[in-house]
């Protein structure tokens, strides 16, 4: 298995942070990497809910996704099992700091084959989601 983590730390309480994610409507607006878009067809946001969807990409094509909540700790932890190839687990951690949230995210592929050919498109790919989870953040703070 081979696991890509990276974090960051977001200016807005936990709970801020984890309204965020725990929103369907706020989730498909910042999940996936610049220049995707999504459209839930199911998202059933408890442990053992099913998420289906498909992101937009900003090359005009669709890529359906299909994932299980494995587990959903409110307000502190997300963890998503994507049963579609390429077939990975994510855990978003959320800590508290004194400046806000340390917003930790692990992405552990089961194949390390697979890890290792999509390694150059999840790296970048993941700050992207953590960019664009920030921009949700700052956006409803700013009254949106």
């Amino acid at each position: 298995m081979t696991t890509f983590n990276t974090s960051r730390e977001i200016p807005a309480s936990v709970e801020q942070v984890f309204a965020a994610i725990n929103d369907p409507e706020r989730l498909a607006r910042w999940w996936g990497p610049a220049g995707f878009t999504n459209t839930f067809t199911v998202c059933e946001l408890v442990a053992g809910g099913q998420w289906s969807f498909i992101m937009h990409g900003p090359d005009g094509k669709n890529y359906p996704n299909e994932c299980i909540f494995v587990e959903l700790e409110s307000p502190a932890k997300l963890v998503v099992q994507h049963v579609s190839e390429p077939k990975f687990r994510l855990t978003i951690g959320l800590t508290p700091t004194p400046a806000g949230t340390l917003v930790s995210w692990s992405q552990a592929f089961d194949n390390s084959d697979v890890a290792s050919q999509v390694e150059h498109i999840v790296v970048p790919a993941n700050e992207q989601n953590l960019d664009r989870l920030s921009a949700e953040i700052a956006r409803k703070q700013d009254g949106d």
